[in-house]
């Protein structure tokens, strides 16, 4: 959440030091004056970042690893919408502002702090800000998901972090967290379904073959993950995951 405020904040004091309010002219007769055509483009790209909020968050955070792996935690309970999809997303937003916070406060204080203090420029203030980040993904990136990118754009292999550029980063880095939270996943998955198998099998040994074995299987699997205490050894494990 501070990455998008800091954003904000790159385009919002660009005329905010102004003695005059900008005044939103989208006329050619406003190239006459530069200072009013510039304001008239920070008016637009902020409002371009509030439309680019939720893919930012999508592609920048924790957000999406959390988001699948809680996901696919329900569905291995087999739980249809408990927890809703609300509090899922509620949990998943705030363990990624939980994760985030380190690289979001040191984007503020060598990006958007010198910035606001008019102690370096906004091509520079960007660059520092958007390195923690870049740190954060390339450390949750595989090297073979940021090399295809690569190749597919036919680009040199970079020599540095800072030779990455965002539009080849943000891709490998989602397709990273993808393959992640599915084998997550997958290891959640696993205690459940020994438990459907086990349910299942006892009930076809017993006869009772018109009893669906979710009746039985359900409670069980919520008290194992109440004994276990699930929440707090997924959220713990996950919270770790990110280097």
């Amino acid at each position: 959440m501070r990455l998008l405020l800091s954003l904000l904040i790159f385009s919002i004091t660009l005329f905010a030091a102004e003695e005059q309010l900008p005044v939103v002219n989208l006329s050619v007769a406003a190239l006459e004056q530069p200072a009013q055509f510039v304001r008239t483009i920070n008016i637009a790209i902020i409002l371009a970042l509030l439309v680019l909020a939720p893919s930012l968050l999508l592609m920048i955070t924790s957000f999406t690893r959390l988001l699948i792996v809680f996901s696919l935690l329900r569905q291995a309970m087999g739980l249809q919408q408990t927890p809703p999809n609300q509090i899922i997303v509620s949990l998943a937003l705030i363990m990624t502002i939980f994760i985030m916070e380190p690289y979001a406060k040191r984007s503020w204080d060598v990006g958007v702090k010198p910035y606001m203090d008019e102690v370096i420029g906004y091509e520079q203030a960007f660059e520092e800000g958007v390195k923690p980040f870049k740190e954060f993904m390339i450390k949750n990136t595989r090297e073979k998901d940021l090399a295809l990118f690569y190749r597919i754009k036919k680009e040199e292999n970079p020599k540095n972090i800072d030779d990455v550029p965002l539009t080849l980063l943000m891709p490998a880095f989602i397709v990273s967290e993808l393959k992640t939270a599915f084998e997550i996943g997958f290891l959640i998955f696993l205690p459940f379904l020994v438990i459907d198998i086990i349910v299942a099998s006892i009930l076809m040994s017993l006869g009772m073959m018109m009893l669906p074995p979710v009746m039985i299987s359900l409670p069980i699997k919520i008290i194992f993950f109440i004994v276990i205490d699930g929440w707090a050894l997924i959220i713990g494990n996950l919270a770790q995951s990110f280097k």
